[in-house]
């Protein structure tokens, strides 16, 4: 009994012992936060909205600018503004003092008038007691209004209806090869493809097929076109209803050969010549796919969809225009509208095209647009006649807003026509476009 009294008593030291510790731990616990929450200056920061989220106005343009002040100061300076054009020619400038007390938010709102269509530059610019800094933006008014001053050359018709003539006079020699050791995404088959093209070359791609009982089921097809020098491999999805094939347009992946270029030559390679010139064979390379997939059993011919980004976009929109087979067109970022209006907006591709120029006797840059102006996308755009999905982006440093709106605004043939616009990205889009391109495609081709 007494050796049991004294292991109790033990318990019961112990158990004083632990219940001394905790409080004292929580309390060293609460004054660390005390003491790291008394040592955090706090910070000013800044929230910029647009009234509009595509930041599209009709004759104003209006934002919303919190300056949020966490600190104990008061901060005290002045926001201001400035509007400039693509090219960078000032047009606007205001600004305003302001007082922010301390562990509060200053709520500012700007209007900048601005009646003439177009996008403009907008650096909003902060300069208080403790905090320092510019947001550059982009916004639009009346961007639906936007038109090229550049017309189509008189034979721009004739020029494409000969590359096509010229390439229904090569023989395709289409071959389809399986892949069994190459896996991707999804339940799906994996075969490399491979097609003549104009001038004899070979181009070479990837198709993927969803493995299926129904041996007489025709998929769907998406063709996904390359972007500038991007190598494009097979690629995989859950969508049981869609073939998907990726193209290696000449010169790019699995397709180089005869034009074997190094990165920045390819936008220029034989440029002072329309009939050599890169571009044309990379669009018939895009016109003998769709050839390609008219010519397979397992697809079905009548939903083709055409899509791609940058240099892919651009490809994406001149395939439908030239080719009618073309069921949907999603681009994303098209390279190459209203080129004559690039000098002063872009540095690419005009910087690699202006280094060419220099070291070739007698080329001029004019000569060269009057080679583009067969390649403008915009051009390409005012034949489409299919449902089309468009996706920009407002900061985008290749292909400026304004160019974009010209492309899509000179579609006036196609009765379905909708743009994404990204206020907060460059040359990209969001999956937000990814995803409505899914469901767009979807309900087009009556995959249910």
């Amino acid at each position: 009994m007494a050796k049991r009294l004294n292991i109790l008593k033990q318990l019961i030291c112990l158990a004083a012992i632990i219940a001394t510790m905790q409080p004292l731990g929580a309390a060293a616990q609460d004054a660390k936060g005390k003491k790291a929450a008394a040592e955090d200056p706090g910070s000013v920061s800044t929230i910029l909205t647009p009234a509009d989220k595509d930041a599209r106005f009709d004759d104003k343009a209006v934002y919303e600018f919190d300056v949020k002040n966490t600190t104990d100061n008061e901060q005290v300076g002045k926001i201001s503004y400035l509007v400039s054009t693509e090219t960078d020619k000032n047009l606007k400038a205001d600004s305003q003092m302001i007082k922010v007390p301390k562990k509060s938010t200053g709520k500012f709102r700007w209007t900048i008038p601005q009646d003439k269509p177009g996008y403009y530059k907008v650096a909003f610019m902060v300069n208080v007691t403790d905090y320092d800094d510019t947001i550059r933006k982009v916004f639009g008014i009346k961007p639906e209004l936007l038109t090229s001053t550049h017309n189509k050359p008189a034979d721009y018709h004739d020029y494409w209806k000969a590359a096509k003539d010229e390439l229904a006079k090569i023989p395709p020699n289409f071959k389809v090869t399986k892949m069994p050791k190459i896996t991707t995404t999804g339940n799906r088959y994996t075969y490399a493809i491979e097609m003549q093209s104009i001038g004899n070359m070979t181009i070479r791609g990837w198709m993927t097929l969803p493995k299926t009982v129904d041996k007489g089921k025709k998929f769907a097809v998406l063709l996904g076109l390359p972007g500038y020098q991007v190598n494009l491999t097979p690629m995989g999805g859950m969508d049981e209803d869609l073939a998907i094939i990726t193209l290696n347009v000449r010169g790019q992946g699995n397709s180089r050969g005869p034009v074997n270029t190094r990165r920045d030559e390819f936008i220029f390679y034989h440029i002072e010549d329309k009939d050599k010139y890169v571009m044309r064979g990379v669009i018939m390379d895009c016109v003998r796919c769709i050839d390609f997939i008219c010519a397979q059993k397992e697809l079905n011919h009548d939903k083709i969809l055409v899509s791609g980004g940058s240099m892919g976009g651009f490809l994406a929109i001149a395939t439908a225009a030239l080719d009618k087979r073309v069921a949907l067109c999603s681009s994303q970022n098209p390279i190459l509208c209203d080129v004559r209006s690039l000098p002063g907006e872009v540095d690419w591709p005009l910087n690699d095209i202006n280094r060419y120029v220099a070291i070739q006797p007698g080329l001029t840059l004019d000569k060269v647009f009057n080679t583009l102006d067969y390649f403008d996308t915009k051009n390409f755009a005012s034949e489409i006649t299919c449902p089309i999905l468009l996706g920009i982006g407002l900061l985008d440093p290749i292909a400026p807003p304004p160019n974009e709106y010209m492309a899509f605004n000179s579609i006036t043939t196609s009765k379905n026509k909708r743009i994404m616009v990204f206020k907060d990205l460059g040359h990209e889009v969001n999956t937000a476009y990814k995803d409505l391109e899914g469901r767009w495609m979807r309900d087009h081709f009556a995959l249910f």
